[in-house]
């Protein structure tokens, strides 16, 4: 068991790899549908990914697009000139014998990107390249026998390789969030993790602080989540810190992730350089791109996550209220909105803020696989459909204006927000149909004030207050909440106790 004094003698070193499959409506170099979500196995495969004799692959344009999208959410330039080549290797999902991929010219150069971290922080994560692949099969292990099911192979992917700029756990698994970020924000990829759309693989070496050479890598594969990349690096230091302390070698090495042991196991060593025996790919053509493609393409690209948060930023919300809204590029897009409507009044949009962020708080680190964050954009969408792309945006202006002006009270708004979420439209109907308007005239509740301070039962509290004990106003307070039915304006009903005792 290592403590926290031998780790801190020891840095960690991280670097990412990101397999992103890409949006498009076909694979990469045939017709057959890209979407292998739900389907039977070998349903989706062409002759081409199967690799049969006397097949031509063609080039999916819009792979190329997506991929030129993507550069742009990564500061990365886009090579000019790009070509594919033939990785070799043997696997019994891989009936080609080879994978096609972009080995010395990739398509994406080199970028960066830049992520927050939850003290408010940002740690930047150099990106040394991105290339286009084809992604293989899937093996389906059953005891004595494996079966193969060829859905997945020749689904278009870029991989995204990151320096080993990432010293921490934490750091990990903020880059991860912010790439799922950038690439479902660009609309590169649809982002379902629980269906491998995004696949991570953490690199993680441990050497003494001020070393001038990293350690061994271990390689942890198919990471899926990003709470998966962060304990699976604080695991990988912990282990290899261990070995060390012992005197023994970190082996370089493919790792597994165990979510349910919560720990790494070794599958294969990393010790021998593998001889792919790459080759340029005779059956593809270069892909060459002009300046003008570039810019038009990259001219489509909606606003991306940093962009939101210069907007938001300038609310003078907390920062995990800024994560809550871009967990989900509808939500973000809404509150966007509600801020550009909202120019002169900043804190009415505050409010709007405020309530989207809390009226649930979802767990963001399983990326999209979050009930709560899809369903959020879901309604969002339903709402956009039924009643216009506007009419949220005016009903929570309306709604968070209501508040400010103390004619509902905050449950009351939350109450109003939800059926407003469930289709609902006018904030002030809603407000009088369900009786939640709040009674700020001063005659009205001044009466019922002087009823509680004469009822027996105030006496305690009343004495409390002249003694000093100010807590006790509370009690009086809900005495006027509750013979008004919560109707009375709970700062009214104070000042006037105040102003009575």
């Amino acid at each position: 068991m290592v403590t926290d004094d031998i780790l801190n003698k020891y840095e960690m070193t991280i670097g990412v790899e990101c397999h992103v499959q890409l949006a498009t409506a076909t694979k990469l170099f045939s017709g057959a549908d890209n979407d292998a979500r739900d389907k039977s196995p070998n349903s989706v495969v062409s002759l081409i990914d199967f690799g049969l004799p006397g097949m031509l692959p063609v080039l999916n344009r819009e792979a190329v697009n997506l991929a030129i999208k993507a550069g742009k959410a990564l500061n990365a330039e886009i090579a000019r000139v790009s070509r594919f080549d033939r990785k070799h290797y043997f696997y019994p999902d891989l009936p080609k014998g080879y994978q096609t991929t972009q080995m010395y010219n990739p398509i994406i150069l080199e970028g960066h990107v830049d992520a927050p971290l939850e003290d408010g922080s940002t740690v930047r994560v150099r990106i040394h390249h991105a290339h286009m692949e084809e992604d293989a099969g899937k093996l389906t292990h059953n005891g004595e026998y494996s079966l193969v099911d060829l859905n997945r192979a020749g689904t278009p992917l870029i991989e995204i390789v990151s320096e080993p700029d990432i010293h921490s756990a934490a750091a990990a698994k903020a880059f991860a969030t912010e790439l799922y970020r950038l690439m479902t924000y660009a609309g590169v990829t649809h982002g379902d993790l629980y269906h491998g759309n995004m696949r991570f693989d953490v690199n993680v070496s441990v050497a003494p602080k001020g070393a001038d050479k990293l350690g061994n890598r271990a390689e942890v594969k198919n990471l899926n989540s990003f709470r998966s990349v962060e304990k699976a690096a604080e695991y990988e230091f912990k282990r290899q810190v261990e070995l060390l302390e012992k005197g023994e070698r970190v082996v370089q090495e493919t790792r597994g992730w165990d979510d349910a042991k919560q720990k790494t196991n070794s599958q294969r060593s990393k010790e021998d350089a593998q001889d792919y025996r790459y080759m340029p790919d005779a059956d593809i053509p270069p892909v060459v791109l002009t300046d003008k493609e570039i810019e038009e393409i990259q001219a489509e690209v909606p606003m991306l996550p940093h962009e939101y948060r210069q907007v938001f930023g300038e609310l003078n919300v907390d920062s995990s209220v800024v994560g809550v809204l871009l967990a989900n590029q509808d939500t973000a897009k809404l509150m966007f909105d509600v801020v550009r409507k909202q120019l002169s009044a900043t804190g009415i949009a505050k409010i709007v803020a405020n309530l989207l962020a809390s009226i649930r708080q979802p767990d963001t680190s399983e990326g999209d696989t979050d009930s709560e964050t899809k369903a959020m954009g879901m309604l969002i969408k339903q709402h956009a459909e039924e009643h216009g792309d506007g009419k949220m945006v005016d009903d929570l202006i309306k709604l968070a204006t209501m508040f400010n002006e103390q004619e509902i009270s905050s449950n009351a708004m939350a109450d109003i927000f939800l059926q407003i979420m469930d289709g609902a439209t006018d904030p002030q109907k809603i407000a009088e149909t369900k009786n939640l308007l709040q009674v700020s005239d001063e005659g009205a509740i001044a009466a019922i004030v002087d009823e509680v301070l004469a009822d027996p039962a105030s006496e305690r509290s009343i004495v409390d207050i002249k003694e000093g004990k100010d807590k006790a106003i509370g009690y009086l307070v809900g005495q006027v909440m509750k013979k008004s039915q919560g109707k009375a304006n709970p700062a009214l009903a104070q000042k006037l106790i105040r102003e009575r005792l």
